[in-house]
C-alpha cells in the first residue's frame, strides 16, 4: 500500500499562487509588454437601435498614423463563434445595442488614441429600441428571429391541470430581479499578435478554448495555428466565461492590420458599460398545497432578458429552469421558461447561472404558502424536503442521501431561529419600535457541473507529467481565477501520488500546452477536472508499479528515482484521463427530463436583519451558511467559496442597483454602482456536513455557485418578518422598503378552494 495522504492534523497547504500575487510578481495582462506594441480602443455606439449611415474622422489629428480597424477588415464570417453565432465581432452596418462596438483603433501613444477615440463621429439612423422584458414579449419590435425569443423550456412532471381542484390553496405571486455587475477587481484585458497565418493571445481569462475557438473561427486557421494563453487573472465570476472572445478578436484584428503586438486594457467604466451582467429575470408561481401543508402542484413561468444577442442566454436558462422548482417534493410541476431579446448589451454568465433567479422567486415563494397555510416557515420547508429516491422537477431520482432537514436543524440551532424569531416578534410589537429585526431562512440545491448530456459532450482531458527530477506537472485548461484551483490540483495529485504538496506544478493554461478540460464554470473544476486529475495520477502510479520501477509502498525519493529512471530508459511518462459519463445517469435532451446533473450541493441558509425604519435601510446582522459539498477538500478555501458568494449575494439582495438610460448602463463607476463594503457585512459563520460523492474526487462536489442562490430571498424573508412589507424584486433598496410598507398586500394573491 502507499502512504496515506495528510491526516486532518496537517496544516493545510498554502495557496499555490498566493506568494506571487502579495509579493507582486504574478504577471497580469497589463504587466505584459512587448516590443513595437500599440494598444487599441473601441468606438462604439450610443445607440441602443438604429442602422449606421456614416462614419467621420474630426480633429486635428495625425489619423494616417492611427491604426483603423473596421468590419470590413475582418476576414471571415463577421460573427463570436459561440453557441448561436448571432453575434458581430463590428457592427458593420446596424446596431442591436448601445455600447455595441462599430471600430477598433490603434496607437502606441495612449493619450494621442483616447482622443482619437473622441472624435470619431458616427452618424446612426436611430430605430425604436426594445428595452424590457414586457415589450420583448409583446413583441413591439421583432428585433431577434421571428419572435425575440432565443430559447424556450418546458419542464413538465405529473399533471398540473388536475391539481387545482384537489388544492385547499392555490397561492400565486410574482417576483423580479434586476442585473448584476460581477465587478471582478481586474477588468478586461487582452494582448494578441497575428502574424500571417497565425495567432497568439495572452489575457485575462476563465475558458481558454472557448477564446481559441472564436479566433480559429474568425481567421479561418487551423487549430494549431492559434494558441491561447491565460495570463494571472483577478477574477471573473462568469464575466471572463465568454466575453474575452470578442476582446481577443479585436486585440487579434489590430494587430493582423497593423503588423504589431496590439493590447486592449478595458478601464473600469467601459467594462461595466459594455461588457455582460447578470440576467433581469420575472418569475410567476402558482403552487398548490393540500391543508396539511404539501405541495400538490407547482406552475412556473419563468423568463430572462438576454440582451441583444444569444450568447450564453440558453444555457442560463435552462439551469435556472430546472432549479425553478427547488429540492421539495412535489408530485406535479410544470415549468415555462424564456429568454428573450432586449436592445441592451448581451447578458451572460454570472455566478450562480440562472438559478439565483429562479431561487430567489420560488423561496420568497415559500414563504408566503407557509404564512397562509398559518405554517412556521422552516416547518412548512420541512414537510416538504426531497428525499432518498424522490424525483425533482425533471423526474431525477435523487440516489444520495440529501438529509435537508439534518442541514435545516444545524442551521436554525446555529442561527438560535427559534429563541430569536420569538424574541424579535416581541420586541417589534412595541410601540414606536424604529428598528426591528427579523429572521430568515431558504432551502436549495445547486446541480454540480454541465447540465444533462453536457459533460458527455464536452469529453474534458485532463493529464498529468512526471519530470526526471520527480516533480509533477498538472495539465489542464482549467484556469485559477482567484477560487483556489492550482491549490486543489495539487493537493488532489500530491495526496493520490503519496508525495510532497510543493512536489506539484500546475501548468499556466496555455492551448499548446495543455489539453482541453473544459470551462472554468458550472461548479465542475474540483468534481469534474479534479477527477481526472486524481485518476490520471492513479495511472501513473500504476504505471510506475507495473513497469518494476516503483514498489507499492515507497518514499518520497524512490518516487523521484523511480520517474527519473523511467523517462531516461522509456521516454515521457505522461497520462491524461478523459471524462466518462457514470453509466446511471440518463438525460433527455429533446423532453428535457432525466437527471439534470450527475450530483447537487444541498444548503439551507439563515438571515438576521434588522431594518431602520428611519431610513428605510436593511442590514444584515448575522448570517448562517450551512452546505453538504460532499468532501470538503480545503477547508480554508472552501469556506471562503462561501464568505465571498454569500457578500456578492448581500449585494445582489440589497445594494448592486444597475441603472439602465437609453439602453446603456447609467451607473457605471464604482461611485455609483454600490457594493458591499467590509463595514456593511456580517461575519457569516459557515457550516459543513460532508457525504462523499462517489464520482468526485475524495469525494468532493462543485461549490463555487452554491453561496449566491438562497441569500436573497433569505435576507427579503426577514425584512418581511421584520415589517410585515412584502417586496418581491431584487435589489431591495431603501425606496423600494418604503413604497412597500405603504402597499402591504402589493402582489398578494390567493385563491381559496376548500378543505381539501
Amino acid at each position: 500500500m502507499t502512504q496515506p495522504s495528510k491526516s486532518p492534523e496537517s496544516p493545510l497547504p498554502l495557496r499555490k499562487e498566493g506568494r506571487e500575487k502579495v509579493t507582486g510578481r504574478a504577471q497580469y495582462v497589463d504587466d505584459l509588454t512587448f516590443p513595437n506594441m500599440i494598444f487599441g480602443t473601441t468606438v462604439r455606439s450610443s445607440v441602443p437601435r438604429g442602422r449606421i449611415r456614416k462614419i467621420f474622422f474630426e480633429g486635428d489629428l495625425p489619423w494616417n498614423e492611427i491604426v483603423i480597424v473596421s468590419a470590413k477588415d475582418i476576414p471571415g464570417k463577421n460573427s463570436v463563434a459561440h453557441i448561436l453565432d448571432d453575434q458581430p465581432c463590428l457592427a458593420d452596418e446596424l446596431i442591436h445595442h448601445a455600447e455595441e462596438p462599430i471600430l477598433l483603433l490603434g496607437h502606441s501613444d495612449r493619450f494621442l488614441l483616447e482622443e482619437a477615440r473622441r472624435n470619431v463621429r458616427i452618424e446612426i439612423d436611430p430605430l425604436p429600441p426594445v428595452l424590457s422584458i414586457d415589450d420583448s414579449l409583446a413583441r413591439k419590435e421583432i428585433i431577434w428571429g421571428k419572435d425575440n425569443t432565443f430559447k424556450s423550456f418546458l419542464i413538465q412532471k405529473g399533471d398540473v391541470n388536475q391539481a387545482w381542484n384537489k388544492a385547499h390553496l392555490v397561492v400565486e405571486g410574482e417576483y423580479f430581479s434586476g442585473a448584476q455587475e460581477q465587478l471582478y477587481i481586474e477588468p478586461n484585458g487582452m494582448i494578441a499578435f497575428a502574424e500571417p497565418g497565425n495567432v497568439t493571445v495572452w489575457g485575462s481569462m476563465q475558458c481558454p478554448y472557448y477564446v481559441h475557438h472564436a479566433l480559429t473561427s474568425l481567421f479561418g486557421l487551423n487549430k494549431e495555428k492559434v494558441r491561447v494563453v491565460q495570463a494571472e487573472t483577478g477574477g471573473g465570476f462568469g464575466g471572463k466565461e465568454d466575453y474575452p472572445s470578442i476582446l481577443a478578436l479585436h486585440a487579434a484584428l489590430l494587430s493582423r492590420k497593423s503588423g504589431r503586438p496590439a493590447k486592449f486594457i478595458y478601464d473600469r467604466a467601459e467594462d461595466m458599460a459594455a461588457t455582460t451582467k447578470r440576467h433581469p429575470s420575472r418569475t410567476r408561481h402558482r403552487t398548490a398545497v393540500t391543508k396539511d401543508g404539501k405541495l400538490l402542484a407547482m406552475d412556473i413561468d419563468f423568463v430572462l432578458d438576454g440582451g441583444a444577442y444569444a450568447t450564453l442566454s440558453s444555457v442560463v436558462l435552462s439551469r435556472g429552469s430546472i432549479h425553478a422548482a427547488g429540492p421539495y417534493d412535489c408530485p406535479n410541476v410544470r415549468i415555462s421558461s424564456r429568454a428573450v431579446a432586449t436592445n441592451t448589451p448581451p447578458h451572460g454568465a454570472f455566478r450562480g447561472f440562472g438559478a439565483p433567479q429562479s431561487i430567489f422567486a420560488l423561496e420568497r415563494h415559500m414563504d408566503h404558502i407557509a404564512a397562509e397555510l398559518g405554517l412556521a416557515p422552516d416547518e412548512f420547508r420541512r414537510r416538504n424536503l426531497i428525499q432518498e429516491g424522490q424525483t425533482t422537477a425533471t423526474g431525477q431520482r435523487i440516489r444520495e442521501k440529501p438529509d435537508l432537514e439534518g442541514l435545516l436543524k444545524s442551521a436554525l440551532d446555529s442561527s438560535d431561529y427559534n429563541r430569536k424569531s420569538a424574541l424579535f416578534t416581541k420586541e417589534n410589537r412595541k410601540p414606536g419600535q424604529k428598528i426591528k429585526r427579523g429572521m430568515g431562512i431558504s432551502v436549495f440545491m445547486h446541480g454540480a457541473g454541465f447540465t444533462g448530456s453536457g459533460e458527455k459532450f464536452l469529453a474534458s482531458v485532463a493529464g498529468i507529467e512526471a519530470t526526471p527530477e520527480g516533480k509533477i506537472r498538472v495539465l489542464a485548461s482549467s484556469t485559477e481565477i482567484g477560487q483556489g484551483a492550482r491549490t486543489v490540483f495539487s493537493q488532489i495529485a500530491s495526496e493520490t501520488l503519496a508525495i510532497e504538496f510543493d512536489d506539484v506544478e500546475v501548468v499556466q493554461p496555455d492551448t499548446n500546452l495543455v489539453p482541453n478540460s473544459g470551462p472554468t464554470v458550472a461548479s465542475r473544476t474540483t468534481m469534474v477536472v479534479g477527477k481526472l486529475i486524481e485518476s490520471a495520477s492513479l495511472a501513473l502510479k500504476e504505471t510506475l508499479i507495473q513497469s518494476g520501477y516503483l514498489a507499492n509502498s515507497y518514499t518520497r525519493d524512490e518516487f523521484k528515482n523511480a520517474c527519473a529512471n523511467f523517462i531516461a530508459r522509456t521516454g515521457p511518462l505522461r497520462v491524461f484521463s478523459q471524462y466518462q459519463q457514470p453509466e446511471h445517469i440518463q438525460w433527455d435532451d429533446e423532453k428535457y427530463l432525466g437527471d439534470a446533473y450527475g450530483t447537487f450541493a444541498w444548503a439551507v441558509y439563515v438571515a438576521e436583519v434588522s431594518v431602520d425604519l428611519s431610513t428605510f435601510e436593511t442590514r444584515v446582522e448575522n448570517f448562517v451558511a450551512a452546505q453538504e459539498i460532499g468532501k470538503v477538500m480545503h477547508p480554508l478555501l472552501a469556506e471562503g467559496q462561501i464568505e465571498g458568494g454569500v457578500v456578492q449575494a448581500i449585494g445582489y439582495a440589497l445594494y448592486e442597483d444597475v441603472l439602465w438610460k437609453n439602453g446603456s448602463m447609467w451607473n457605471n463607476r464604482l461611485t455609483n454602482y454600490i457594493i458591499p463594503t467590509a463595514t456593511d457585512v456580517p461575519r457569516v459563520k459557515v457550516l459543513f456536513k460532508e457525504n462523499p460523492y462517489r464520482y468526485g474526487p475524495k469525494g468532493a462536489k462543485g461549490i463555487g455557485e452554491l453561496p449566491m442562490d438562497g441569500v436573497a430571498p433569505a435576507i427579503l424573508n426577514a425584512v418581511e418578518f421584520a415589517t410585515g412589507a412584502r417586496v418581491d424584486r431584487i435589489p431591495l433598496l431603501p425606496e423600494g422598503l418604503m413604497k412597500a410598507l405603504q402597499s402591504p398586500e402589493q402582489g398578494k394573491k390567493v385563491l381559496k378552494r376548500g378543505d381539501k
